[in-house]
């Protein structure tokens, strides 16, 4: 089972989330990310999935979603060719004496302060998905009080391979 990046551009409507998310559970995948946004296009917004799954699954559940009559376009990002992003903000417990620490793991990830109180501090990081993770492993020692991932959103590099399914006039 490998981990996988699809993008989903649907028309930009109430609902559409709920469709495309429920297919996902009909189906038995679990999504493991979710990330959801509006595009250049108004009319369009772009759902950045990330599932388990092997390539007979992922194949049939690509074709399950071209389906739907919201989908305009679906494809696999693949992360040597594509652009993978996450936000990460977490509140770690801090006091005068792992405060010099927590300072010097988050200029080594490039993590901002964007926060600092007597007891807490909190960091905003962004970066693939990895990196957010081993950032979380430094600071595993540290108290962590609060913690909030975006998900990965995700574009593929160059020029766009996909092309737009016609809209259906009504």
């Amino acid at each position: 089972m490998s981990r996988n990046v699809l993008s989903v551009l649907v028309d930009n409507h109430a609902g559409v989330l709920a469709r495309v998310s429920s297919l996902f559970g009909r189906r038995g995948f679990n999504i493991d990310s979710l990330s959801v946004s509006a595009t250049n296009d108004p009319a369009l917004s772009r759902i950045t999935i990330v599932v388990s799954g092997d390539e007979t699954e992922l194949e049939q559940i690509i074709k399950q979603t071209a389906k739907l009559v919201e989908t305009r376009a679906v494809f696999r990002v693949e992360q040597s060719s594509g652009v993978l992003r996450e936000l990460l903000l977490v509140k770690v417990g801090a006091d005068e004496q792992t405060r010099p620490a927590l300072r010097e793991i988050s200029v080594i990830y490039k993590a901002k302060i964007i926060d600092l109180s007597p007891g807490s501090m909190v960091f905003e990081l962004t970066g693939e998905p990895e990196k957010i993770d081993a950032f979380l492993e430094m600071l595993a020692g540290y108290p962590i009080l609060e913690l909030c991932r975006t998900g990965v959103t995700a574009l593929q590099r160059g020029a766009p391979e996909y092309r737009l399914k016609e809209r259906l006039l009504p």
